[in-house]
């Protein structure tokens, strides 16, 4: 992989990549040969058809693609010179952004966070976990189902006959023992090159687990960046010869991948989450924090930050991922963790419960209006019982997909302001039928234990 910024001479390049967002949050692309790019494409863009894309049915599919150039950057690829630029959705019928289209649902959260004055931006710094394997395999069907993965550092019958660390013992260990600072190394180096920051990159505690930490990025940019380092991450790999997964929880009794969110708001360069609360924390951060876990326990945030299957096997109590509407300083297992190594005028909240299984478009947005619920109501999460270093039996997540998405039909008034009603809808209906495919279908464990 060979990325830069962009020069701006579209003269030199052989393709225009035009990438758009289903509403997984997946990127897909339509190229165009350079004979065909002119100013009038740039600038008015292409038709497609977004029928494919998973949205909810409007009465005409069509939409256009217009290029957002601020976002392009370079590719030289088996000899090409590729421009990819991330592209804005337009319905032609009314002339206006398609109300439903990832990139515009995060545009209009950040707009409604400035129109209505509670801040002028909100900075985030997500953190990616992963796992890497060397072989992956899968099957399902109505005789048989199962998964086997490998990976040198000791996951596999074929990978565990020599020393190495403890399966779960990965946490920021030093090659040669680990196996994987080459593979990161070059994927932050095509990060850096086309201008995504980079705090930094170490091994996980599970074996083959990596993370990397991206820097603090504006609410309107951060989720194209999260999306391109997953793309340069699987295309690392495959250079690599690597299987890379995002799943929140691909093996059984393993540590699993969560996303976390630092997060802080911002008037006039200036943090407004900084305050003489507890933890060094404003009243308008507790109220914004409030407000998230509000919306988590009645788990129609989850819905959007959590909506996979997967999402529970990671929630799960003795692996560090919170299970209950919770924020405390220091502490790992809390749903909202202020970190203890701060200095004062550096507090910020860690959003722990998300997971990269997310639309992060959807998913930050919704987490942004549960905020914003919570600022507008004055919700104290003192006076609520969430301040607590432990989990609180009486404030546990629901505990599955289906449970999830009944908290969102109930609780979805303070994602309207942004969030289509019938893309809320969508959402349910879709999630619903993986809920159904996968709780349906009997486990390998209920054969162990019920054959």
């Amino acid at each position: 992989m060979n990325l830069s910024i962009y020069d701006g001479k579209i003269a030199n390049i052989d393709y225009l990549d035009l990438l758009m967002i289903d509403i997984h949050g997946n990127i897909r692309h339509v190229s165009l040969p350079k004979n065909y790019v002119s100013e009038k494409v740039i600038k008015e863009g292409i038709g497609f058809d977004a029928s494919n894309f998973g949205f909810a049915k409007i009465a005409k599919s069509d939409m256009v693609a217009v290029p957002d150039m601020n976002t392009a950057f370079l590719e030289e690829k088996e000899g090409y010179k590729i421009l990819h630029v991330f592209c804005d959705v337009i319905n032609p019928s009314t002339g206006e952004i398609f109300d439903q289209y990832p990139r515009n649902i995060i545009k209009m959260t950040k707009d409604y966070l400035t129109k209505n004055m509670i801040a002028e931006d909100l900075k985030m710094l997500v953190e990616l976990e992963f796992y890497v394997f060397d072989t992956v395999n899968y099957s399902s069907g109505i005789d048989h189902s199962y998964y086997n993965v490998e990976s040198i550092e000791g996951i596999g019958e074929s990978y565990n006959t020599e020393a190495r660390f403890d399966i779960k013992a990965g946490y920021h260990r030093l090659y040669p023992e680990e196996k994987y600072f080459t593979f990161r190394n070059a994927i932050v180096d095509q990060m850096q090159a086309i201008g995504i920051p980079v705090k930094y990159h170490h091994h996980e505690v599970g074996a083959s687990q990596l993370e990397i930490e991206l820097d603090f990025i504006s609410i309107d940019q951060v989720a194209d960046k999260v999306s391109l380092t997953k793309w340069i991450i699987k295309s690392i790999a495959q250079e690599f010869d690597f299987k890379v997964t995002f799943m929140p929880k691909p093996m059984y009794k393993m540590p699993g991948s969560g996303m976390h969110v630092h997060q802080f708001m911002e008037k006039g360069g200036a943090s407004i989450f900084i305050g003489d609360k507890i933890h060094g924390l404003s009243e308008l951060a507790l109220n914004y924090l409030c407000g998230i876990l509000d919306h988590s326990l009645s788990g129609s945030l989850l819905g959007f930050t959590n909506p996979s299957t997967n999402s529970y096997r990671r929630l799960v109590p003795g692996y560090e991922a919170p299970i209950s509407a919770t924020f405390a300083q220091g502490s790992r297992s809390a749903a909202i963790r202020i970190p203890g190594y701060l200095k004062k005028n550096s507090v910020r909240i860690e959003y722990r419960t998300a997971d990269a299984s997310c639309n992060i478009y959807y998913a930050l947005s919704a987490m942004v209006l549960a905020g914003i619920d919570g600022i507008n109501k004055k919700s104290d999460p003192v006076k609520k019982g969430y301040n607590s270093d432990v989990e609180l039996e009486d404030k546990i997540f629901p505990i599955d997909l289906r449970a999830v998405l009944s908290g969102l039909k109930k609780d979805s008034e303070y994602l309207r302001v942004v969030f289509p009603e019938s893309l809320i809808n969508e959402w349910i209906k879709i999630k619903s039928k993986e809920a159904e495919y996968i709780y349906n279908a009997p486990t390998s464990q209920e054969y162990e234990l019920y054959f």
